[in-house]
């Protein structure tokens, strides 16, 4: 029988261990050294035992003890592991879906490697490589065009629109999908709507004035334009300073149908948007509802409603619901423009409140009480409906529209 090889030194399995802890391999080194590498594993664990650095496995059936602890009492019992191929078949949301790991791979094949990411993920190559090769399925290609539709809606609407109006705006433009769907394909997609601010004061009660009374009493509903407004000022931060903004909403369509802007907070200010509505849409009896701010309580401001035949109104004090509708504009404002940009100047700042008004608000944006249609939008339709009753048609009881055969109406 051949001779056993002498033992090595300490000082030749130190420098062993060093080079494996630097990086090197035991077979590498068994490859350049006459050890096995075998050897040279347990050579790597006797000297970590040695330093503490470690715990030793003994053959007890699973009891493990430190270098310099006695041994512990049995092991707890081993709990039973799933299957590597029962991933996601009970339910993908269990563990993951294999189809958000292929995504992943091929999201990220640029940054790291395809099989590096398949090993820490747990996804098999036939399967990567399956799912690469396999052609989009319909409901896939759907979803493709979808998204593209609502990303363009969503930067359409100045990134404001929630799933209700990109859902109501997809419907118009002839894709009726489901609500749920389009918030998957948003969510995908990181698309979102905006929330409001915090509130701040701007219109302050004069005790001396005498309010107007209450003539609506919470019921901001119009059977027709240009039968209840409701007025309210708000302000716009800029880097210049404070501006501004008092408007005058037409309850009945929620078009903003008078608007002003100014440095300061006088009565000057709420009698321009005033006058704006009433130079648009001359009313006879309409009611202008506010809150009690001095802006509305002022001498000037009650005779220039007499003169134009508006009749003030006004809900208690501190208290939002007494004007919630106006309230729903600012929100709006607040949310979808002024949260969402910082003014340098004034002059900035009119401009793009001027273009949120008239280019926006009242000829695009959607309302849920307007059925999901624009204040003109909303407007035009009504007309177009007057229109058509004043010619001969009329509307039953259950929404048909019938005419008679002489034009007259039944």
């Amino acid at each position: 029988m051949p001779k056993s090889h002498p033992p090595y030194s300490p000082e030749f399995r130190q420098r062993i261990v060093e080079l494996v802890r630097k990086g090197r391999t035991p077979e590498e080194l068994a490859r350049q050294f006459e050890p096995s590498a075998q050897a040279i594993r347990n050579w790597v664990k006797q000297a970590a035992l040695d330093a503490g650095e470690r715990t030793d496995a003994a053959d007890d059936g699973g009891t493990r003890r430190t270098a310099s602890a006695p041994p512990r009492g049995p092991p707890a019992p081993r709990r039973t592991r799933d299957p590597v191929k029962s991933r996601g078949l009970v339910c993908t949301g269990d563990q993951y879906d294999p189809g958000q790991g292929f995504e992943f791979v091929t999201a990220h094949q640029a940054v790291y490697p395809i099989a590096t990411m398949r090993r820490v993920l747990g996804v098999s190559p036939s399967g990567y490589y399956a799912w690469r090769a396999r052609p989009l399925s319909r409901r896939a290609r759907a979803d493709v065009k979808l998204s593209a539709a609502i990303q363009a809606i969503h930067r359409e609407s100045r990134g404001t629109y929630g799933v209700p109006r990109i859902h109501a705006e997809l419907a118009e433009r002839g894709m009726p999908v489901g609500r749920k769907r389009v918030a998957r394909l948003m969510r995908g997609a990181g698309l979102q709507g905006v929330s409001r601010r915090k509130a701040f004061r701007t219109t302050v009660r004069d005790e001396t004035a005498r309010p107007a009374p209450d003539l609506i009493e919470r019921h901001f509903t119009a059977a027709g334009p240009d039968q209840l407004w409701v007025a309210d000022i708000t302000y716009v931060p800029t880097w210049a300073g404070f501006l501004y903004l008092a408007v005058v909403v037409d309850a009945w369509s929620r078009r903003v149908i008078g608007w002003a802007m100014e440095t300061h907070l006088r009565t000057e200010l709420g009698l321009a948007a005033l006058n704006m509505a009433v130079a648009q849409r001359r009313p006879t009896a309409v009611i202008h509802h506010s809150d009690h701010g001095c802006q509305y309580t002022s001498v000037a401001f009650g005779e220039r409603c007499a003169d134009a035949g508006v009749r003030p109104s006004m809900g208690s004090v501190g208290d939002a619901y007494d004007n919630a509708l106006c309230e729903s504009f600012f929100a709006t404002l607040e949310c979808e423009l002024l949260d969402r940009h910082r003014f340098r100047t004034q002059v900035e700042a009119r401009l793009a409140v001027f273009d949120f008004i008239e280019g926006w608000y009242n000829p695009r944006r959607r309302h849920p009480a307007l059925d999901y249609r624009s204040p003109v939008i909303f407007e035009r339709s009504k007309e177009r409906d007057d229109r058509t009753v004043t010619s001969g048609a009329t509307i039953d009881r259950r929404g048909a529209t019938s005419l008679s055969p002489s034009g007259a109406v039944q």
